[in-house]
């Protein structure tokens, strides 16, 4: 995939809070929101999987209970 082409998230729905990816290359995972598209954050395949799979588990549940 190139650094154009970003694929949506089948999770996403038709609303307008999308989750886009991008991959650039086997090392670099770019990640976009469609409501602010020019905010990029970029990390690694090894990152983003430990981030999944601590939020599957519900490590993460705490930071949105404010």
């Amino acid at each position: 995939m190139s650094a154009r082409e970003w694929q949506k998230s089948s999770f996403s729905g038709e609303g307008n809070a999308c989750l886009y990816v991008s991959a650039l290359d086997n090392a670099t995972i770019r990640l976009r929101e469609s409501d602010q598209p020019n905010t990029v954050l970029t990390t690694n395949p090894a990152a983003l999987s430990a981030l999944i799979r601590s939020a599957k588990k519900g490590q993460l549940d705490h930071i949105s209970k404010g």
